[in-house]
């Protein structure tokens, strides 16, 4: 359950970096507590998943 909840906070810490929207405390928590490793993997799961998302929103606008 643990692990659970630490995988929710990353998810979390990563899309609200992405925003550009973090607090400076959690920021600084990410980097003292996190580790890299999986914030890396869920960056970039995170890019992914929006890059497919404008693709497949203007393959919609242009069909």
């Amino acid at each position: 359950m643990k692990n659970n909840l630490r995988l929710i906070k990353t998810i979390q810490s990563v899309l609200w970096a992405l925003l550009g929207v973090q607090s400076e405390n959690n920021r600084a928590q990410d980097f003292n507590h996190g580790n890299p490793v999986t914030f890396i993997v869920v960056g970039l799961i995170a890019v992914v998943v929006f890059i497919l998302s404008l693709v497949l929103i203007v393959n919609l606008v242009l069909n």
